[in-house]
């Protein structure tokens, strides 16, 4: 049984105002990794912003340097 298998199976078994605290639990967990990327985001646009020779640089180095691979924009 997979983990989101499990997960949903535990959620069944709880009684409904345990489910409004695991929906608010779950919501802040997308709001933090909603704010991660806007991080990310404007840490980049930041770094060019305030680099005087703003080099052009490879879509491949591009996702070199977020840590990413070609395959993890494919999945």
């Amino acid at each position: 049984m997979s983990e989101r298998e499990q997960a949903k199976q535990i959620i069944d078994q709880l009684p409904e105002y345990k489910i409004t605290k695991i929906l608010y639990l779950l919501k802040g967990i997308q709001i933090d990794d909603e704010i991660e990327d806007e991080i990310f985001c404007e840490n980049l646009a930041e770094r060019y912003l305030n680099n005087p020779d703003r080099e052009l640089i490879s879509f491949e180095d591009a996702i070199e340097e977020a840590g990413l691979t070609m395959d993890d924009l494919q999945n």
